[in-house]
């Protein structure tokens, strides 16, 4: 839309089906990410499972379209989707909401950017309770985050706006308008970066490199249990 750079993920074995639309994205010079091998839930699923399950998807994925994928979102995940996935290189993951910019992942002894995904700027929010009920909604929304956002990166500080969308639900009429009009209105303002996200994992890369953590000693961590309960990442 708008010629627009966009990240789309796709399920591999959907991918698989619909060779058309593959060349059609292709074409566009859109960013095709991997979500997942199938579209099921993961949170019960063994982990040897689903990890083979990732690898599948990555080489499905890799025969569809020509290319691995460059980045990863699961959606339904487990808790070990973040590791499992981490594991497999990619230039960026999105199974998180813990945040509104990138951050490094430590796992393994290797550093994997993530790029969190939201689920408030998000079109799915069509088809929840309280959620958007017309084309209007959804723009005032999304309009009112980016000149949050907007605002405060004038300030310096490094912003990202993240928006969520699905064919089957922005693509109907009387939704699709408020999408136009948000684009619209972020491009009337100076500054504003449409990227993918692999354009963003490569620019954050660049900008703000890994740097170690490092383990605490053992007397810090003692102190920390002492004073904390023991609620500790490392």
């Amino acid at each position: 839309m708008k010629d627009l750079p966009v990240t789309v993920y796709g399920v591999a074995t959907a991918l698989a089906r619909a060779p058309e639309q593959v060349r059609a994205m292709q074409d566009a010079g859109w960013e095709i990410a991997s979500h997942g091998l199938k579209w099921v839930e993961h949170k019960d699923m063994p982990e040897e499972v689903e990890r083979a399950q990732i690898a599948e998807a990555i080489r499905l994925h890799t025969e569809v379209t020509g290319a691995r994928p460059t980045g990863w979102y699961t959606g339904r995940c487990s808790v070990n989707t973040v590791r499992l996935t981490a594991e497999q290189g990619f230039d960026w993951i999105s199974d998180t909401y813990d945040d509104d910019l990138p951050y490094w992942h430590e796992e393994g002894g290797q550093a994997q950017l993530v790029i969190p995904y939201t689920l408030d700027a998000n079109d799915m929010r069509f088809a929840t309770p309280q959620g958007f009920n017309t084309g209007e909604h959804f723009f005032q929304y999304l309009k009112d985050a980016f000149d949050c956002l907007y605002a405060e990166g004038a300030a310096g500080a490094a912003k990202l706006m993240s928006v969520g969308l699905h064919c089957r639900l922005i693509g109907r009429p009387g939704r699709v308008m408020g999408l136009k009009r948000f684009i619209d209105y972020a491009r009337g303002h100076e500054g504003v970066w449409f990227a993918t996200r692999l354009q963003i994992a490569r620019h954050w890369a660049a900008t703000h490199p890994h740097q170690p953590r490092g383990r605490p000693s053992r007397m810090d961590r003692a102190a920390f249990v002492a004073a904390y309960g023991g609620i500790f990442e490392h």
